[in-house]
């Protein structure tokens, strides 16, 4: 976090109790969209994509799949899967970063490593919109405030145990008191 205020605080163009991170600043948060690639990557909201119809046979790995098959992808264990990914359980944005392993993999779907919209025809028609959003809205979080657990939680930390369904979504709240930086 302290990385990522950093990034944002120095980048931001407005200063003062009222400035907020623009969208055109952006472009220039590079940690930040880092952040949210492997937060995506790690805790990505449907862990099972919307199921397909096998057009033709076809045979992946060693596996048959006949025409008309219907396929689940699940793109939670892809994103976790330590065999396309360094310390897959670890939150490193670093990976998603010029010179990281995934720095050139993006939220298309087109390395299949990465799917946290789907991919192809079905992809998530909100994908642009929902980048977006969550960046403005993380980017003005951890600029206008510090962040800290509140004095009962500080000493058991973060629980980031999931719950999963239809989506997947952590098992207790995340409770955090917003401080406003002293100049």
């Amino acid at each position: 976090m302290t990385k990522l205020q950093a990034e944002v605080r120095s980048n931001s163009v407005a200063k003062g109790k009222d400035a907020m991170v623009t969208e055109d600043e952006l472009d220039n948060l590079a940690y930040l969209k880092a952040v949210v690639k492997e937060t995506l990557r790690l805790h990505m909201p449907a862990p099972l994509l919307v199921p397909h119809l096998s057009m033709a046979d076809c045979d992946i790995e060693g596996y048959t799949i006949p025409s008309g098959t219907r396929t689940i992808i699940n793109a939670w264990a892809l994103a976790r899967d330590p065999s396309y990914w360094e310390n897959a359980e670890e939150f490193m944005p670093e990976r998603f970063m010029d010179g990281g392993s995934a720095a050139a993999i993006d939220y298309k779907g087109s390395d299949f490593l990465l799917l946290p919209f789907g991919t192809g025809r079905r992809i998530c028609p909100g994908i642009t919109f929902a980048i977006s959003t969550i960046e403005i809205m993380l980017a003005n979080l951890v600029y206008l405030f510090n962040w800290e657990l509140p004095v009962e939680l500080a000493e058991k930390g973060i629980d980031m145990t999931e719950s999963f369904g239809v989506t997947v979504h952590r098992a207790e709240k995340l409770l955090l008191v917003p401080i406003v930086p002293q100049d």
